[in-house]
């Protein structure tokens, strides 16, 4: 094998592997209305004050919460679970998961119609198995994967700017 293939080879491998983790929000449908949180309650709120929250778990800075007053819901459809992290005691991710390939239906109509209709943009993955969505704001990236072989769907709803406020002062390992 020629030298010269060969590190044209490698330089081409670090150039994406060093490129392509950038790339990820420019491969994002643009969020149409950043909400700078999740359904009215801003990213960095102290969860562990409001007396809808019950935490969960409790792992030193990251804290789990769920809702202790209500089925879990997004919007109005049921799904299986809904789970609310603080970071450092600021609220900062809501996981949503679900299953079934209606309520995966609905759930996508629905993120649709908050955040924004998706198109072909490079990243989204609409066929086969396992499929991907991400809607990307300046205080807010919202991603669903869904796995069609299980008929689950986990979504993940994070500030984008809370870990830059978070690092502030503290450690580079905040996340």
């Amino acid at each position: 094998m020629n030298a010269g293939f060969c590190k044209r080879t490698i330089l081409l491998a670090a150039v994406l592997f060093c490129v392509l983790p950038t790339a990820t929000p420019l491969l994002a449908v643009p969020l149409v209305d950043d909400p700078n949180g999740f359904e009215g309650i801003p990213w960095g709120t102290s969860l562990a004050e409001m007396e809808q929250f019950a935490r969960v778990e409790d792992a030193g800075r990251l804290e789990i919460y769920e809702q202790t007053k209500q089925a879990p819901a997004l919007g109005t459809i049921p799904i299986d679970s809904i789970r609310f992290t603080t970071f450092g005691k600021k609220f900062g991710r809501v996981t949503v998961r679900y299953s079934g390939s209606e309520t995966h239906e609905r759930t996508l109509t629905y993120l649709q119609s908050k955040y924004g209709p998706l198109d072909r943009t490079p990243g989204q993955i609409t066929v086969g198995p396992v499929k991907v969505y991400v809607w990307h704001g300046f205080h807010t990236e919202v991603a669903l994967r869904f796995e069609t072989g299980t008929d689950r769907g986990i979504i993940f709803f994070e500030s984008l700017t809370l870990p830059e406020k978070l690092s502030d002062g503290t450690s580079a390992t905040v996340f």
